[in-house]
């Protein structure tokens, strides 16, 4: 896509962009966007201890939840487009609050969030779409749960209906497993987003990521991305909000998009239609390459993390001209993305502990790092009293690298990963193992 530096026709200014969330994330959007020469400001709220490193960033200290001031806030500072990032608010419905207030804003309303906060409500949306997906079971109850995984004759996944930060999701290897993970659901282990728990068929095949950028009817497609959720290398140990990704993923050929598309995107997008919901925002589709073709893992309302700071540096100057176009259901359907020809990947650096308990307030110490293709977002940190960095949160920081293959992505990642210490430090070395041809080489 070509547009020179001014803004598309029948658009208005695009000078003071507003991210919300603390992460990675939203870190990684704010770096994309500020590249645009229009963009005077790009404010977070809240943002984390690195924002403000970012070329014209500055992190706003309010209450989301205080809407009045909010309002006001925003106002002053004139913002032109609203980019809402982690699932929470979208899901509380500020993405309808602040359209009500003629605010434009990329991130679906409430009732479109129901893709992600329900997983009960999304299956059973897939299931009046005819959208592939794997055989599941709604369950109110433990006694409920057990019945059905006595009786089955098939493994099942075990998920909590609402939001469980990444962490809702078991893949147990035995019935006595997935009881103890429904019976740990049912007993608050989520609170409310345990109410209800879906009982899935357990399918097989490798994971991929797809994003489309939706304005209500026309969509968008971004690089595809592969996660690594599990904690430990091979793939073992608990599921994670992700411990590292890579982009485009070459398991994904252009035929199979098509076929992703047709089967999967398009008739979301018009069964959202169907329910007179006008989703504007990203759609992301978690999706499994079964021997039967692709089905739907799970959808997100939002960008994931971390594969968001996996695509955000492929992406040229002109995204946010598209996230505008999306919050304006404006999309025309010829539009494309300027890629990079390089790929890129991303390494988490976590607390030690994590996804359990965890310890935070250690001192972050970042050395002379090979900054050439390569961005650290950090995802959980803040300043102390002394304005040090210091660890708050389970994953630290995002160790995104780009180059012309995975091999010297990986190499440089791990390199700079060298030079970062903080008590508890943890990251496995075998992020993007599917794509680093020469990863048993160097094992």
């Amino acid at each position: 896509m070509s547009i020179n530096f001014s803004s598309p026709k029948g658009f208005n200014r695009l000078e003071n962009i507003l991210i919300i969330g603390n992460g990675g994330r939203e870190n990684s959007l704010a770096w994309a966007i500020q590249k645009n020469k229009l963009v005077k400001k790009v404010y977070l709220i809240p943002g984390n201890a690195g924002s403000e490193r970012i070329n014209k960033c500055e992190r706003i200290k309010i209450d989301i939840n205080n809407k009045n001031i909010l309002v006001e806030k925003l106002d002053f500072l004139k913002i032109d487009l609203i980019v809402i990032g982690p699932e929470i608010p979208l899901a509380n419905g500020l993405a309808d609050f602040l359209r009500e207030k003629d605010f434009k804003v990329f991130g679906p309303g409430k009732e479109g969030a129901k893709l992600e906060y329900s997983k009960s409500w999304a299956k059973e949306f897939m299931q009046g779409a005819n959208i592939p997906t794997a055989n599941f079971w709604k369950v109110n109850s433990l006694e409920e749960a057990k019945k059905i995984i006595h009786l089955s004759s098939i493994q099942l996944v075990v998920k909590a209906d609402g939001l469980a930060s990444g962490k809702g999701v078991f893949i147990p290897d035995s019935k006595d497993e997935c009881i103890k993970a429904a019976e740990s659901i049912f007993n608050g282990k989520f609170g409310d987003s345990g109410n209800i728990v879906v009982l899935e068929e357990k399918i097989q095949g490798p994971e991929v990521s797809v994003f489309a950028l939706c304005d209500g009817e026309r969509y968008i497609l971004l690089p595809t991305a592969q996660d690594h959720k599990r904690l430990n290398e091979k793939d073992k140990g608990p599921n994670t909000g992700g411990m590292g990704a890579y982009s485009p993923a070459p398991l994904i050929t252009e035929d199979d998009l098509e076929r992703i598309s047709k089967e999967i995107i398009e008739p979301t997008i018009d069964e959202l239609n169907k329910k007179n919901i006008d989703y504007k925002g990203v759609i992301y589709f978690g999706l499994m390459i079964t021997e039967y073709g692709p089905k739907v893992i799970e959808y997100n309302c939002r960008f994931g993390d971390p594969e968001c700071q996996t695509i955000m540096p492929l992406m040229d100057q002109n995204f946010v001209f598209l996230l505008e176009k999306c919050a304006m259901g404006k999309l025309i359907g010829d539009e494309k993305i300027y890629i990079s020809n390089k790929v890129s990947g991303c390494v988490i650096a976590t607390s030690k502990g994590y996804p359990h308990e965890y310890e935070t307030g250690f001192p972050i110490k970042i050395g002379e790092i090979d900054s050439s293709g390569c961005q650290i977002f950090d995802s959980g940190t803040s300043l102390d009293k002394n304005g040090e960095l210091v660890t708050d949160g389970g994953r630290v920081l995002s160790i995104v690298c780009q180059e012309k293959d995975y091999d010297l992505v990986f190499k440089k990642a791990y390199k700079n990963l060298k030079k970062i210490n903080f008590e508890g430090i943890y990251f496995r070395n075998d992020i993007g193992h599917q794509v680093r041809k020469n990863f048993f080489k160097e094992k």
